[in-house]
């Protein structure tokens, strides 16, 4: 086996969700969800009502990570998802963590 075909390059995306997205949980799902997901990074709450998150992972789990977050949570109403690529933060995060609001 190739030792390539374990190792995944990792990538990293500015995320902005917009809509009713505060006050419903959305930061506490989505960070139990890309933990599930393998993805490291952050979550946090923005003054102007939206989130924003950096997610760092796999391509493919980046993907499915964004996909989740079009629906969110029971409760929640997303309005729109920014994707950005972004810059591989030095160090890289070890987990997943919340923020506080920005």
């Amino acid at each position: 086996m190739d030792s390539n075909s374990n190792a995944q390059a990792r990538v990293a995306r500015l995320i902005r969700v917009r809509g009713l997205v505060q006050g419903v949980g959305f930061r506490a799902a989505c960070m139990r969800h890309a933990r599930g997901l393998g993805i490291v990074g952050w979550v946090r709450n923005r003054s102007d009502g939206s989130v924003e998150a950096l997610l760092l992972g796999a391509p493919e789990l980046l993907d499915r990570m964004c996909a989740w977050l079009q629906g969110g949570v029971a409760g929640a109403r997303v309005t729109g998802v920014e994707v950005e690529p972004a810059p591989l933060p030095d160090p890289a995060p070890s987990g997943f963590e919340m923020l506080p609001t920005r």
